[in-house]
């Protein structure tokens, strides 16, 4: 499975960086970064949008050979996003750390830094790069690792926590960790199928409280209505802004 050889990579990639830069040094970098904006989701009438910086997938290669980070985090601004999510795996989506600065720098809003989190080393490598946020996905988290994980960036690092579920089972263990911010994934990620019935299924089993994001397959305005009526927060939107010829305009579309 295409889930399990990222992961198995991640170990290698997070032992390499522990290595190039003790935790210690890390940890004291951490303790001195300037604020960063808060990973605020919610409008009162509105889905919000988290507009995503992404290279390329497994699934599908090269979204768009020309991506320039700064480019495309200003025409997000322009075009009306909550923030910005920045995949920053080098391995499997063609990111890097110097994308999310690249974003973050020319846009100013508040950064997801998207990756797949097995160690706590990447929660403080996230604080060092200003993000205002991190995904933890439930998939390939035990329930004490989600916990700690959520506990660190809670208390800690003061950073926003997207806890990923794509089904039942990983909502209890999210619910159940206390997690107040859920991502709800439309694409299996055994699969890569996208159904956006998966956050219609899922969304009644969380609590008001909880802020919701669905993500993966919104593509049009009428999925926009739709998520609005299911009582979700925000979308996390990639492929289909990456990929258009004038991002800033197809987002504005989306928003209505």
């Amino acid at each position: 499975m295409i889930l399990d050889e990222i992961v198995s990579a991640k170990r290698l990639e997070v032992r390499r960086a522990r290595e190039e830069r003790p935790w210690v040094e890390l940890k004291a970098k951490a303790r001195n970064v300037a604020p960063v904006p808060p990973f605020e989701l919610r409008q009162p009438g509105a889905v919000s949008v988290i507009a995503e910086i992404k290279r390329a997938s497994p699934a599908k290669g090269l979204l768009r050979p020309d991506l320039d980070p700064e480019a495309l985090a200003l025409a997000y601004k322009a075009g009306g996003a909550r923030a910005i999510s920045v995949l920053t795996d080098g391995t499997f989506f063609k990111g890097s750390i110097e994308d999310l600065r690249r974003a973050r720098d020319a846009a100013g809003l508040p950064i997801l830094r998207k990756d797949f989190v097995i160690d706590e080393y990447q929660l403080w490598e996230a604080k060092v790069l200003r993000a205002s946020a991190v995904l933890l996905i439930v998939r390939i988290l035990d329930r004490a690792q989600l916990a700690d994980y959520l506990a660190l960036a809670r208390e800690e690092l003061k950073l926003a926590a997207l806890v990923e579920v794509h089904s039942e089972r990983e909502l209890e263990t999210a619910l159940d960790a206390g997690a107040p911010l859920v991502g709800i994934n439309n694409r299996d990620l055994d699969t890569f199928r996208v159904e956006l019935a998966t956050t219609a299924r899922l969304r009644p089993m969380l609590p008001r409280e909880t802020v919701v994001v669905s993500e993966s397959g919104i593509s049009s305005r009428d999925d926009m209505v739709l998520l609005r009526q299911m009582g979700v927060d925000a979308a996390l939107i990639g492929e289909e802004l990456v990929k258009a010829a004038d991002p800033e305009r197809k987002l504005k579309e989306l928003l209505g």
